[in-house]
């Protein structure tokens, strides 16, 4: 029963688009959770994505948000922009999404802003490349990170050129990272009855399923390379 599930009774708002974010709802929602999944006007760019149809969007929007209440809010709009913020306040638990960065901040919707009025609220922020560091400000996807930190290079055949996993390995890998850090910030709210924010980003995870390759260069000095 759904009740029996561990997270019942705690509520998501999800400001989401694409992968990521949405997986990291995805499985909050499948531990029990109640999630709002807050769309754009024109709706989750993944209702779009081909070749696979169900019920007039793409099989891949109806896997990563399956079990949520899907609205809409326009946020550019100060009256819906508004309702969202009530939403957040008089509803949420946790609070997740992908935007772009620095656009949370100029609509109050970053974790110091948030938190003013509700201090024992979880923000969950996934973005590209980090919070912090020279590239933090930059948008990414899947496939670049694969290519950026390294994980093409070591995809593929031997004698073959770099290629990208069959799956958006670094999008789903962030949406788990926010995942676990948002259950570690649920655990630590019960105790120290306080929120957190929760930072996860495409390029940490791809550099951490890189780990024991950096640590075997860090050895030996020998690239890695492909082995099929």
């Amino acid at each position: 029963m759904l009740r029996d599930l561990p997270l019942s009774g705690v509520v998501v708002v999800e400001l989401s688009d694409s992968a990521s974010a949405p997986f990291t709802g995805k499985i909050l929602a499948e531990l029990g959770a109640e999630v709002w999944k807050v769309e754009r006007p024109t709706g989750d760019s993944a209702r779009g994505w081909g070749p696979s149809t169900w019920k007039g969007s793409g099989a891949a929007f109806h896997a990563l948000n399956r079990g949520k209440r899907c609205i809409s809010i326009d946020i550019k709009d100060r009256d819906q922009l508004t309702t969202l913020h009530r939403l957040i306040a008089e509803r949420a638990d946790v609070f997740v999404h992908n935007l772009r960065p620095g656009a949370a901040a100029s609509y109050g919707l970053d974790a110091d802003s948030l938190r003013v009025t509700k201090p024992e609220l979880i923000c969950c922020e996934i973005g590209a490349f980090g919070h912090r560091g020279p590239l933090n400000t930059l948008p990414g996807y899947d496939p670049l990170m694969q290519a950026f930190s390294g994980i093409m290079s070591i995809t593929g055949e031997e004698d073959g050129s770099p290629v990208r996993a069959g799956v958006s390995i670094v999008d789903f890998g962030a949406g788990m990272w926010a995942a676990i850090g948002v259950l570690a910030a649920l655990h630590r709210r019960g105790t120290k009855h306080a929120g957190a924010t929760v930072n996860a980003s495409l390029l940490e995870t791809a550099v951490a399923w890189m780990s024991v390759g950096i640590a075997n260069h860090g050895a030996d000095g020998e690239p890695g390379g492909r082995h099929g």
